[in-house]
């Protein structure tokens, strides 16, 4: 159970880096400046301090092994909307620091930090956090309950975040040419209390909303152009095989479903689905492929392949990265292909990030490709490169 901070002018924060000797002059820094620190060597340990205690402030390192900053990061609004998050990164680039924004990052800096910055950066980070939950607990006050005020802050974050969303495009491209097949669209929330995707469909599963989020999608992605024969790729919720509006012939959507593969996502159980073998049905009825995702990681077991009979299988990023240096995951990659091409599904390897990765999953034969070593999110479906 997480403990309460003890709120002042100065502030509770937690420094995150794997090298011992910034941890330590950060932390320095910021215990001079009148804060309580506490340290952690990893996003494993930064993870299990959230869970014990409650922090005014967090300053992480970006480039981490097995959960980066921006993960953690990603990992923190899922926890706590209000939580400031100051990242740090040695090796500064337009890419990680739009990465950083997006993900709500409060400050994005570039290493070595002058103690007076880091000082500044951090006072403000506290005095933004403490205001923010002084409001929520006026909030809290005048509704009677914390829950009530919980749900109404979470309502308004989720209303505000649905305001003007908007689709990124990921190229997706064929393993054998490098030539484009087609385009995952992830959403990107507006406002900044749900910054990401993660954070906004956690607010919707709270509040039992997340139809509501695939309908906004599936409006968006109606209206993504592509070029002719490739493919888009939307992500469902299970909780949306349950939305009639899904199966609708007249909606945007189902007009153009021979173009679209839907992603059945890991976020929710198979099970709890009631008569997901019509459901299946009624969607590829209407023309719609269908595709397991994050295949190896959560509920996507092998009677996932019995349940959805799917078009499609993507292969988790866990599964892909270093898959370069490591004979196990070679191994259990070549199965799934293996099994895979036996029942005519595609498969793709997904969260590529680097060239040596890429030539491996090449040689494993996997069929299509996916992530920053092959391309990155995008405002529209550009051409992917080979």
């Amino acid at each position: 159970m997480r403990t309460p901070a003890q709120h002042s002018s100065s502030g509770v924060v937690l420094v995150v880096d794997d090298d011992d000797v910034v941890r330590f002059v950060v932390s320095e820094a910021l215990t001079a400046a009148g804060h309580e620190v506490e340290t952690a060597a990893d996003g494993a340990q930064a993870l299990e301090a959230l869970g014990r205690r409650t922090f005014d402030a967090v300053v992480s390192d970006i480039a981490m092994p097995n959960l980066t900053g921006v993960e953690l990061l990603q990992r923190i609004r899922t926890l706590d909307f209000d939580l400031p998050v100051i990242l740090l990164t040695g090796r500064p680039s337009m890419e990680t620091a739009i990465e950083a924004v997006e993900s709500g990052a409060l400050r994005y800096l570039q290493k070595p930090v002058s103690t007076a910055q880091i000082q500044e950066t951090v006072a403000t980070a506290v005095r933004l956090c403490q205001l923010a939950r002084w409001k929520r607990e006026a909030l809290a006050f005048l509704g009677g309950h914390h829950l009530v005020a919980d749900r109404a802050a979470l309502e308004w974050a989720l209303a505000e975040a649905l305001q003007a969303p908007w689709l990124a495009a990921q190229p997706i491209v064929r393993a054998r040419d490098g030539s484009c097949f087609g385009h995952e669209l992830l959403l990107r929330p507006s406002g900044a209390r749900l910054p990401t995707p993660t954070a906004a469909l956690e607010a919707a599963e709270r509040l039992g909303r997340v139809p509501e989020v695939g309908r906004v999608v599936r409006r968006l992605a109606a209206a993504t152009p592509t070029a002719p024969g490739t493919s888009l790729f939307v992500n469902v919720h299970t909780l949306e095989l349950a939305d009639e509006d899904l199966y609708a012939a007249e909606a945007p959507l189902s007009r153009r479903a021979r173009d679209v593969v839907l992603e059945i996502t890991e976020r929710g159980s198979l099970e709890s689905v009631v008569d997901l073998d019509g459901h299946i049905r009624a969607l590829r009825a209407l023309g719609y492929r269908v595709a397991i995702d994050d295949l190896g990681a959560g509920y996507a077991a092998l009677n996932s392949f019995a349940a959805l009979q799917p078009d499609v299988a993507k292969l988790d990023m866990t599964l892909v990265r270093g898959v370069d240096t490591d004979p196990y995951r070679r191994k259990l990659i070549s199965s799934v292909t293996t099994m895979c091409r036996d029942l005519g599904i595609l498969v793709v390897a997904e969260g590529i990030e680097t060239r040596a990765e890429r030539e491996v999953l090449v040689d494993l034969e996997c069929d299509l490709l996916q992530g920053f070593a092959i391309g990155r999110p995008g405002p529209s479906p550009a051409a992917s490169p080979s």
